[in-house]
């Protein structure tokens, strides 16, 4: 069983890199295309939104470039999705200094793939540490209940890594529980492997919610799994109890592991599916179609319903059932993040009852 903290100033918190997201209007190639439509994002952040927008309190740990428009944008987007930030505003240093990051990519269509270019450069996030953040006071006397931590910020640079790994220790230290999304990525990690192996086995080492595809198990912690790719989720499934059941004997600590598959039919038509395991239960989503706007974040919405059914209390059973609906309840819109109107809302993709409410 997950033993939450009571009496906590936050429900869910996140150390994150804040960015812009460009996406073509009308679901056109970036290429091709002269309009463009802006929003603020980072995986973790996303996370977030399926909390923030039921009413839980939400935090990201970031930095920003100070006196820049773009982290005006971005501070602005993250009072409107109702979470909080906290983070330094670091001087750009001219223009061939600090900025956020942009990730740029379209929708795909039909037989065409999405498309993502990620442009990080002087990423402002890469320079998160510790010092900035008075973390006695975030968890030990504000208090968290979950602490998020993605490898995409792990993995960023040396300094995000130490940062990640001084986060972690405090959350463990005060009581908070970890989750931690795998979020394995080999551009990331080329010429860092054996430093962030260690990393990542000692974050996971104390997570108590461990989440990754495939790759992220093997790749970023050396577990043994099923191949990336493959028509046959049923057999996947199987495959991937075997592999988590591994990670489990590797991470006695950690009491949730979880996971998502997804067959791409086209970028309009997906089969949908996930797996968890909670103490010595499995529960499992068989793969169903789903139709797709876009597919970016769809991840994100997985573990961003499982922790909300979490912190809200919800039976296990619901855990993976809220996290495959608000995975996919992401699919249907052009941002990033899901943002439920409402429990109701949730269940309703669940029960695939796309009725209209009145």
């Amino acid at each position: 069983m997950l033993n939450l903290k009571k009496n906590c100033r936050y429900d869910l918190v996140c150390p994150t890199s804040m960015g812009v997201r460009i996406t073509p209007v009308g679901r056109m190639p970036v290429h091709t295309s002269s309009m463009f439509e802006m929003q603020a994002t980072s995986a973790e952040s996303n996370v977030l939104n399926v909390s923030s927008s039921l009413g839980l309190h939400t935090k990201v740990l970031t930095a920003f470039v100070k006196d820049s428009p773009i982290a005006a944008f971005i501070k602005a987007e993250l009072r409107f999705r109702n979470i909080e930030f906290e983070g330094p505003d670091v001087p750009q240093g001219g223009a061939w200094g600090y900025r956020h990051q942009f990730n740029i990519a379209d929708s795909g269509f039909g037989g065409r793939g999405p498309r993502v270019w990620n442009d990080r450069s002087g990423e402002v996030g890469r320079s998160l540490k510790a010092s900035d953040f008075d973390l006695h006071r975030i968890f030990d006397e504000e208090g968290v209940r979950i602490l998020h931590l993605s490898g995409l910020v792990a993995a960023l640079s040396h300094e995000t890594t130490e940062f990640c790994l001084a986060v972690a220790r405090a959350a463990k230290a005060s009581g908070t529980l970890i989750s931690f999304d795998l979020n394995y990525r080999a551009s990331f990690w080329k010429g860092r492997e054996a430093e962030l192996r260690k990393a990542f086995t000692e974050i996971a080492s104390i997570s108590d919610i461990l989440i990754g595809n495939e790759e992220d198990y093997q790749l970023a912690l050396g577990l043994e799994g099923p191949e990336a790719g493959g028509k046959d989720l049923e057999k996947k499934m199987e495959q991937f109890k075997g592999m988590i059941g591994e990670a489990r004997r590797m991470f006695p600590d950690a009491k949730v592991f979880a996971t998502t598959l997804r067959e791409v039919v086209s970028a309009n038509e997906h089969n949908w599916g996930a797996l968890l395991l909670s103490g010595e239960n499995w529960y499992i989503e068989n793969p169903r179609p789903i139709q797709i706007m876009d597919r970016i974040g769809g991840g994100d919405g997985f573990v961003g319903g499982l922790l909300y059914a979490i912190l809200s209390g919800k039976n296990e059973e619901d855990w993976i059932k809220m996290g495959w609906a608000t995975g996919a309840l992401a699919t249907t819109v052009t941002t990033d993040y899901c943002t439920p109107a409402d429990e109701e809302q949730i269940w309703s993709v669940y029960q695939g009852n796309a009725r209209v409410k009145r």
